[in-house]
């Protein structure tokens, strides 16, 4: 075989496997009711805070476990439960992640995870939904709305029966009430949190 036949096979093949993975992909309602798994390799969680007025000081979690129910023909009968390690912790300073780890911020000897669990979900559009629920961190509880947007959703490209499904979510909180205001407001109260969250339907 030539090259440049086999360049067009190659071609063909490749063309043929991205329309097998599109025909694979869902709508958002067209995901089926069931419960599904944090694909935790895929998740991540990311934060920002103001630093001195000068930049967006970011830093990030890794890690997540958890839960979704979903049915997305009763999209507020759905429930989250996501527990996310304090020891996944990262920013692009080492000094500082010590110190984050430590009594004076998270207290990571003492608190091992972060917790969210939803308490209510309503539809906002096609693809969005606002989750509202309850954040723990270092025994703190307090509310947290998260402005979610369906990503996508779509079965392994691998074969099988593996389907997965993805958000996006945003939202915000005051560090401070949860026991983490030291610099403030040097380094600003409010810290937005982004969410890429990847889901595994449950075998």
């Amino acid at each position: 075989m030539n090259r440049i036949a086999a360049l067009l096979l190659l071609s063909l093949a490749g063309a043929a496997s991205a329309a097998d993975s599109d025909a694979k992909r869902l709508a958002a309602d067209e995901v089926p009711a069931a419960t599904y798994d944090v694909f935790t390799d895929e998740t991540l969680v990311r934060y920002t805070v103001d630093h001195m007025g000068n930049n967006d000081y970011w830093g990030t979690f890794a890690g997540a476990t958890g839960t979704l129910t979903l049915d997305p023909r009763d999209i507020s009968s759905a429930k989250v439960e996501i527990a996310i390690p304090i020891f996944r912790l990262e920013t692009t300073n080492r000094d500082l992640d010590a110190e984050l780890y430590s009594s004076q911020f998270f207290d990571y000897i003492r608190f091992r995870e972060m917790r969210f669990v939803s308490t209510e979900v309503k539809r906002t559009g096609p693809r969005t939904a606002t989750l509202i629920g309850n954040l723990t961190i270092r025994d703190v509880t307090r509310p947290l709305t998260l402005d979610v947007t369906f990503h996508g959703a779509g079965m392994s490209p691998f074969g099988g029966d593996e389907l997965f499904i993805g958000f996006d979510a945003t939202g915000s909180v005051k560090r401070s009430d949860y026991g983490l205001g030291k610099w403030v407001p040097i380094v600003s109260d409010e810290t937005r949190i982004f969410i890429s969250a990847e889901f595994k339907r449950r075998s």
